[in-house]
């Protein structure tokens, strides 16, 4: 991909928003907590780790349940906002203590595009592919989709969202399928490795990663994806940057 051949132009440094309280907790509650190689849970957090296969792909699953939507967090990679930075999911991970994380959308390669992170709003130029809309996730932790050629980045603020992921397409609303059976990203290929999330419930969430384009794990197609992610109950999910 280009961003990997680019030298990483910073424009902000991100200071943390965890709470000195909120982090507390979150520690201590870690300290405590069950953890075996497909699950963790402390007085906060739930996660199932799951692996099954879908289409001749390989497909990773967590199941998570969260106390409070506070627990769920995006984070930028080496906690700067800005063009073509990157870094491993997993260094960016261990930088914030989280402890399951996964690829979220491709700000930093687009010079347009709304970025609110943690309720901060960090640009608020429309997207090219508006009509691909965004995840928008608020306050309470429930999900929408938005299209930013409707609405403002300072409104969508004003009304609780905290942050919001442009990549897309919508694979549910409502608990259907909204994607179509051949869309794809761009110029994409039909099978790919994904990665994308959706909510079950009120602080339940389910995460899906899958591999792709190896004699091992073929890929899903976006409506493959949405299929599975229907099958796990999510009422609401998106497709976030697949790698």
């Amino acid at each position: 991909m280009l961003k990997t051949f680019v030298l990483a132009e910073t424009i902000s440094t991100v200071a943390t928003t965890n709470t000195s309280s909120n982090t507390a907790q979150a520690s201590q509650a870690a300290k405590t907590a069950t953890i075996t190689n497909s699950s963790y849970k402390d007085d906060n957090i739930s996660i199932n780790l799951t692996e099954t296969t879908v289409n001749h792909t390989q497909v990773y699953v967590a199941d998570v349940t969260v106390s409070s939507s506070e627990y769920l967090k995006t984070a930028f990679a080496q906690n700067s906002f800005g063009t073509n930075v990157t870094a491993k999911t997993s260094v960016t991970a261990a930088d914030n203590d989280a402890i399951l994380a996964v690829n979220g959308d491709y700000y930093g390669a687009n010079s347009s595009g709304y970025v609110i992170r943690n309720g901060v709003v960090y640009r608020d130029t429309v997207r090219e592919n508006s009509n691909n809309g965004d995840l928008a996730i608020y306050k309470d932790g429930s999900f929408k989709i938005i299209y930013e050629d409707q609405i403002s980045a300072d409104q969508l603020v004003k009304d609780g969202i905290v942050n919001l992921l442009a990549f897309g397409p919508a694979l549910v609303e409502n608990g259907e399928i909204v994607v179509g059976i051949n869309q794809e990203v761009g110029q994409a290929m039909a099978s790919n490795p994904r990665t994308a999330i959706g909510i079950i419930d009120e602080n339940h969430y389910i995460i899906v990663v899958s591999d792709g384009r190896t004699s091992e794990s073929e890929g899903l197609s976006l409506y493959q994806l949405a299929e599975v992610m229907k099958s796990y109950g999510a009422k609401t999910a998106y497709n976030l940057d697949g790698g």
